[in-house]
């Protein structure tokens, strides 16, 4: 029966715009299609300005989250893919947390729950529009053009929400979500590596591989000194971290602890449970870094340069939330917050070499939160996820399996699955924290949490084209490949 949470969402669910899921066996050509349209939507809408919004004149209170939440400054994609992501995550933790009760087996609840998820997001696009505006993200807004802009964002709004589910329906390849992230991630190590942009005199180009090779041509460029670069600039050492985490994260992605299993009614069928060493993969940081989001932007409104708390009598106490250096990007693209004290200060990585050779206190402390947050959260979501060794033991007592040399029970199963997740919950958070942290400190191409997330992606990505394509040459093996 649905919940009165679910049947609270109804009339909305009912005027929300739909995609229908496919009555057909879609084909993976066609999929692969869908999944390029979608994109090539998404990258247009992220080429588009908002009318009536001078660039010039906004503060970019998510600087520092755009590859994360796919999104672009001033554009359509304003909001990105962050009101889809939160809504997911609180419906998700409601879900298995028993907050609100949904019976997945049950086409109809699935459906509501999968609608009111949809309305949620639609609500915290909304919010996030209004706290925009009254914030002065975008300066200061005449009734009319604030009214046009809330239009705009609440229509681009609409549209992401459906492309994702294009996606999420089977009409094409994973989720919009993962697509865009990986996309944007993608996008800024090209041109970390290949923008042709000045990047100050005895610099070169801004990409470094462009840079590297100007060298050997202008005699003002040392080569020596693009290995390492300040102000954040591409370097040869961040090309190589970068590399280097991809290659480790795809590593640690592939290697996995796996338990024993065979089958209670059938003599010598036995199988094997396999569990990652990044058993909860990139989760954690995605969780940390929404809860930093929103710590960021209301502690830019609340102590920014022109919050209206600040005066001489409280300005030692705003401090303490965070103390702001305004940074100009140049040309029509505004300007964005850089913390210098405060709790805020603490709260972001340092940027950079030099920023960690600067202030190594900073960086210890941070990292030592972010790990911390990150094994904690980690544990919050397995227990709401489905992850947690209780319900990995039902699953496989209801698969009609066991472990050799135990009795089928669902409470001994527990037991010795707590041998493992726990300590792979503490690895998996260590590990993506460790490894985040210093993408951003040594300077890695992009963000070090869109870093991790791509290589998840893309990882993921491989093994659905992998199926994908076998599917497509051996149609036999698709109840096998889980695809039916």
């Amino acid at each position: 029966m649905t919940g009165r949470f679910l049947k609270a969402f109804s009339p909305f669910v009912r005027i929300m715009p739909e995609i229908k899921q496919p009555q057909r066996e879609v084909q993976f050509k066609e999929k692969l299609l869908w999944t390029i349209v979608v994109l090539i939507i998404y990258l247009i809408m992220s080429n588009i300005p908002l009318y009536g919004v001078s660039s010039t004149e906004t503060t970019d209170y998510y600087y520092w989250l755009r590859v994360i939440l796919a999104s672009q400054k001033g554009t359509l994609t304003e909001l990105g893919i962050g009101p889809i992501v939160t809504a997911g995550l609180i419906m998700q933790l409601l879900l298995g947390s028993k907050i609100i009760k949904v019976d997945m087996s049950d086409p109809y609840d699935r459906s509501m729950f999968s609608g009111a998820q949809k309305v949620f997001a639609m609500f915290l696009t909304i919010l996030n529009i209004v706290a925009y505006l009254i914030g002065g993200a975008f300066g200061d807004l005449t009734i009319s053009n604030a009214t046009f802009v809330f239009l705009q964002l609440i229509f681009s709004g609409v549209i992401i929400i459906l492309l994702d589910e294009v996606l999420q329906k089977g009409w094409g390849i994973g989720s919009g979500v993962s697509l865009f992230i990986a996309t944007g991630v993608a996008g800024q190590v090209f041109w970390s590596m290949f923008s042709f942009i000045d990047a100050g005199p005895g610099q070169g180009a801004r990409g470094i591989i462009i840079a590297f090779f100007q060298s050997f041509t202008n005699p003002n460029i040392d080569t020596a000194a693009l290995f390492f670069r300040a102000d954040r600039l591409p370097s040869i050492f961040g090309g190589l971290t970068t590399l280097g985490i991809f290659l480790v994260v795809i590593w640690f992605e592939s290697t996995r602890i796996e338990i024993p299993l065979a089958y209670k009614g059938y003599r010598g069928f036995k199988g094997k449970y396999p569990m990652k060493l990044l058993y909860v993969s990139n989760i954690p940081v995605i969780l940390v870094n929404a809860l930093y989001a929103n710590f960021l932007f209301f502690g830019q409104i609340l102590a920014g340069p022109d919050s209206a708390l600040r005066n001489a009598d409280t300005n030692w106490l705003i401090d303490l939330i965070g103390r702001f250096n305004t940074v100009d990007t140049g040309g029509a693209t505004g300007n964005y917050l850089v913390p210098e004290y405060g709790l805020l200060y603490y709260l972001t990585p340092p940027q950079g070499l030099d920023q960690l050779i600067a202030d190594p206190f900073r960086a210890v402390i941070y990292l030592i939160f972010f790990i911390f947050l990150c094994v904690m959260l980690g544990r919050v979501w397995v227990d709401v996820s489905g992850l947690a060794p209780r319900d990995i033991a039902q699953q496989i007592i209801d698969s009609g399996m066991q472990i050799p040399g135990f009795r089928s029970s669902d409470k001994i199963i527990e037991r010795i699955l707590k041998r493992y997740i726990p300590t792979l919950i503490i690895l998996n958070g260590f590990i993506i924290a460790v490894l985040s942290f210093f993408a951003d400190s040594l300077g890695a191409l992009t963000s070090g949490t869109g870093l991790l997330i791509a290589i998840g992606i893309v990882h993921q990505y491989s093994e659905s084209l992998a199926k994908e394509m076998a599917a497509m040459q051996y149609p036999g093996m698709r109840s096998f490949l889980g695809m039916d």
